[in-house]
């Protein structure tokens, strides 16, 4: 059995555990403190230095003061989807200073650059770091996305203050801001047979997140992923009784090429028996006489397979 004596050695040995414990916690928080309290200043490279902690309300000087040597830019600023976040909470809202940090160091010393968070002179990543603060709900895919991880920034296709693509502030609009990276698909939309993107029914962003989904084209991420086509596509949408293997497994671009094709109904080949001998020559050859992978000058598939997308009468999709 513990003595009392033993007992009383062993809570004093514990007690001085945690009080060496308790120091070494105070240590670490003394001794970041300085890092917590450091505000922006210039860095060694000469460009700004974010702080690592909120400023003070008396670093800020308002929307007002920076009108008066930006005056281009706040003139349009009324109009900006932007402004309209300042009118809430006492037009404590978003502001000038919500995106390029206090303003009092940069006004004090006579318009300082350095003294005040500029997009122009920033990285990719802390431009990116900036808007995601606030926009990160909606876009949490972006950092590990083509353009997030291929230092597309954020001001790479926005103008936050003189946007050209209405509410979205895009510098031009859509496809033409696209083109200007994606020039290899571009061709595509000038063939015979198109989605109609450069006659202006159809954007990129109705199929393609630019901020990043779990598919590698940027694709718009659904349930199921042809709902991006049956979304405009209704009577292919099912579900059908007898459903074509080939859609559910391939989905749409199995057999169709997206952005354009010299094929009707964008098909991947001039021929349809061309086309579903890719998978059915084995079946063809043997069941119809004449009918073999290339025979395109018969009567194709579809004449009699009419209900290719799924049918709810018949398993072979007949009519």
């Amino acid at each position: 059995m513990q003595s009392k004596g033993s007992r009383v050695r062993w809570a004093e040995s514990l007690a001085g555990v945690r009080r060496r414990e308790l120091r070494a916690v105070w240590a670490l928080i003394l001794g970041t403190g300085v890092l917590f309290a450091a505000p922006g200043s210039k860095a060694a490279n000469g460009k700004w230095a974010p702080q690592t902690a909120p400023a003070a309300q008396s670093d800020f000087v308002g929307g007002d003061v920076c009108a008066t040597c930006h005056e281009e830019v706040a003139k349009g600023f009324a109009l900006n989807p932007h402004s309209k976040l300042a009118e809430e909470h006492g037009k404590s809202g978003v502001t000038c200073e919500s995106c390029h940090g206090p303003g009092r160091a940069h006004v004090e010393s006579g318009g300082d650059k350095s003294r005040i968070f500029r997009f122009s002179d920033a990285s990719a990543r802390e431009v990116d770091e900036k808007c995601l603060g606030c926009h990160q709900g909606q876009h949490a895919d972006f950092e590990r996305s083509a353009h997030g991880d291929g230092n597309v920034s954020c001001v790479g296709c926005h103008s936050i203050h003189a946007g050209a693509g209405g509410e979205h502030l895009l510098k031009a609009a859509q496809p033409t801001l696209c083109y200007q990276c994606h020039a290899d698909i571009r061709p595509q939309f000038g063939m015979a047979f198109h989605h109609k993107v450069d006659e202006g029914l159809v954007s990129c962003s109705d199929c393609h997140d630019p901020h990043g989904t779990f598919n590698v084209t940027h694709l718009k991420s659904t349930a199921d992923q042809n709902a991006i086509c049956t979304r405009c596509h209704m009577e292919t949408r099912g579900p059908f009784v007898y459903e074509h293997v080939a859609v559910k497994a391939e989905g749409c671009l199995g057999c169709h090429s997206p952005h354009g094709s010299q094929n009707a109904r964008l098909l991947n080949m001039p021929g349809i028996n061309m086309l579903c001998n890719q998978c059915h020559s084995p079946v063809a050859a043997h069941a119809v006489t004449g009918v073999s992978q290339g025979s395109e000058e018969l009567t194709p598939c579809t004449s009699c397979h009419t209900y290719i997308h799924g049918s709810n009468i018949n398993a072979a999709f007949l009519r």
